[in-house]
């Protein structure tokens, strides 16, 4: 009886010790090692967080891919500052982004990849109620984000829209209250056209604003402009579109005022576009381009052989890249996004293909 009580607590040691071999590799399973038996087709979600900016036709991508594939891709649309951050904590897949990472996030990562998806345009709108589709220069602009223009009935904006009966009522400025790629977009345009924005505010996901009121996401701020009369900001094209807001036209580099749709926006692209796809489209020198236009994009770590993952995750993630760049685009004009340009499509397909697993092409 003693020798039983004394060996009792080593044959349960030894036990568990087993039970925990036989689980596989990651502590879990039944008995064979998960990451041996894994195939693309048995990865059955993909985990992506980022830009607000292309969500809804991500939200269409996805749920087509998740019919063809059985693949569920989990996307979080917080942002395109949390999906860099969250792309280099490494607890998501993938990360979506607006903006190109700066040399500087690049330095601070192993090496990630820019894949462009499609382009949009950020537009400027207003809660006017007697008012219909207003014209903007870029010293509009420039004036009323850095409050410098406080009322609708200035004389600037009076002269740019001399049919329109413009109210005298003070200006209540939204902005985005998170790091974001559409912010990004906008305070690049607001850069290029005004030193004065340039030297004071600059560049950024998340400027000091010099006014204005902040909210969350595209969809914080077209609700807050919806809600507060004489209010204006700034949106991505389909977030006005689907909450059925005005979008000014601007005057673009040519000196024509330009609405932002499908043609405009394409059009933005036709320059030359670098190998590694980080490009501003913004103030466009094309004649017909709308001037806040911007490719958005997937960021993938190059090689995707880190933190044990398995060779068939990083062929998922490569599988899903090219639907999305190919099959995908397919959903882009019906929710007002621009389709890859042929050239932006051939960077993307390099790029994709630049992947690998160690020192596996994927």
């Amino acid at each position: 009886m003693k020798k039983t009580i004394k060996f009792l607590p080593v044959l349960l040691v030894i036990g568990l010790f087993m039970s925990s071999c036989g689980n596989g590799s990651d502590g879990k399973g039944d008995g064979k090692d998960s990451t041996k038996s894994e195939t693309p087709d048995t990865i059955k979600e993909i985990i992506g967080a980022g830009a607000t900016f292309p969500y809804p036709l991500y939200s269409k991508i996805f749920d087509e891919y998740n019919k063809k594939t059985g693949t569920k891709v989990n996307y979080q649309s917080i942002g395109s500052g949390g999906g860099i951050k969250q792309l280099q904590s490494k607890t998501v897949d993938f990360g979506a982004s607006d903006a190109p990472m700066s040399d500087e996030e690049l330095s601070k990562s192993a090496a990630i990849v820019h894949i462009p998806t499609c382009l949009g345009a950020v537009v400027i709108t207003y809660n006017l109620p007697d008012v219909k589709t207003l014209q903007f220069t870029p010293e509009i602009v420039a004036g009323i984000f850095l409050g410098k223009i406080t009322n609708w009935n200035d004389a600037k904006i009076k002269a740019a829209n001399p049919d329109e009966k413009l109210p005298n009522m003070a200006i209540s400025l939204i902005h985005r209250s998170d790091g974001s790629g559409t912010t990004y977009i906008f305070t690049d345009y607001l850069s290029k056209i005004s030193e004065d924005w340039k030297a004071k505010v600059g560049t950024g996901k998340a400027p000091q604003w010099p006014v204005g009121l902040g909210a969350k996401g595209n969809e914080g701020v077209s609700g807050m402009i919806k809600q507060t009369p004489g209010s204006i900001g700034y949106v991505e094209l389909i977030y006005a579109l689907q909450n059925q807001m005005p979008a000014g036209k601007l005057m673009n580099k040519s000196g024509k005022y330009v609405e932002a749709n499908l043609a405009s926006v394409k059009a933005s692209a036709n320059m030359s576009i670098p190998a590694d796809a980080r490009v501003s489209l913004t103030n466009t020198e094309a004649a017909d381009g709308y001037p806040i236009s911007s490719f958005t994009y997937l960021l993938v770590y190059k090689d995707q052989n880190y933190d044990g993952r398995s060779e068939a995750r990083g062929k998922a993630i490569i599988k899903l890249c090219n639907y999305v760049t190919h099959e995908g685009q397919q959903f882009a004009e019906a929710l007002n996004y621009a389709p890859l340009p042929d050239a932006a499509l051939k960077i993307a397909e390099a790029n994709i293909k630049s992947v690998m697993f160690g020192t596996k092409a994927l």
